[in-house]
């Protein structure tokens, strides 16, 4: 068993576990997923892909040593070791979840909890945008969609790198369910930095993910990532060791692959957050008008 759990682990190993894609990718992805949204989206979201890409990068920045209960709680959303549940189907909500794990005597922040982030967010993203749809004026309502947009991202890349759904995240799990710290993960993290790939490149003939239900979806994405873990692993000793090293072209057409399933996914559930957002009422005591109107 895992002694010291994920978290631990992902301190002790750093970069490799602890931030996803390196550096500038998440950015780089949601920037790619902006340039594909239709003209259905509002204007003013489609025209915040800059805002969008700085916040989608901010659950890697909350992880600092200086906010220990941030970090502590942040670490389980970036990732899911499904394989701790042995084949159990996943709840729909958290608090399920933290059931199931208790009943299985697991501690819900090992196995991780990346669905439920994806699937939070995007529902806060879609009231926020329910928001906007009765309030299109409101400044601080266009702003606060621009920020919820930013998190959902970056979950969602990560759930486009398989080594964040497996407790092989970094190298074959030993028998005792540690990780051998290969420095795969790392390296992994690294593909989409060092492709060196372009928004637009990554955006190119590139469409949004159809969504019809969020859960249903997210389950599915898991799924089609994790198929993935093999493949990264037969092509562990291509990957690049170091930063600014070309990959190979099996390897880059992989990183591709993943870049443009990310940057589709991205897109795929701000357009079902828009759509969802026609559904939202709004509660007969919420007036923004009022409350963001001059104090009498």
């Amino acid at each position: 068993m895992r002694t010291m759990g994920r978290v631990m682990a992902t301190v002790v190993v750093g970069a490799c576990a602890a931030h996803g894609w390196w550096g500038q990718s998440h950015a780089v992805l949601t920037r790619a997923a902006m340039r594909v949204l239709p003209a259905e989206m509002p204007g003013f979201f489609r025209s915040g892909a800059m805002s969008v890409a700085h916040m989608s990068v901010d659950p890697d920045v909350v992880k600092n040593k200086a906010v220990p209960a941030a970090r502590e709680s942040e670490y389980p959303e970036h990732y899911l070791d499904l394989e701790m549940l042995g084949g159990r189907q996943l709840p729909r909500t958290r608090f399920e979840f933290v059931k199931l794990c208790c009943d299985l005597g697991l501690g819900p922040e090992k196995v991780g909890m990346l669905p439920y982030a994806i699937c939070e967010w995007t529902e806060r993203l879609a009231v926020a945008f329910a928001e906007h749809r009765k309030w299109p004026d409101n400044a601080a309502v266009r702003s606060k969609c621009l920020v919820y947009a930013g998190p959902l991202a970056h979950y969602c890349g990560d759930l486009c790198q398989p080594l964040h759904l497996t407790v092989d995240y970094d190298g074959r799990a030993k028998p005792d369910g540690t990780s051998p710290r290969s420095g795969i993960h790392e390296k992994v993290d690294g593909l989409i930095e060092n492709l060196g790939a372009r928004p637009e490149a990554i955006a190119q003939s590139l469409s949004p993910v159809a969504v019809d239900t969020v859960w249903p979806f997210v389950m599915a994405e898991i799924a089609r990532s994790h198929a993935l873990i093999d493949t990264l692993y037969a092509m562990e000793q291509r990957l690049p060791p170091v930063k600014g090293t070309k990959p190979s072209a099996d390897v880059a057409a992989f990183a591709m692959e993943r870049a443009r399933r990310a940057a589709a996914v991205i897109a795929g559930l701000y357009l079902y957050a828009w759509h969802l957002s026609a559904r939202i009422e709004m509660e007969d005591w919420l007036d923004r008008k009022a409350m963001d109107g001059p104090v009498k």
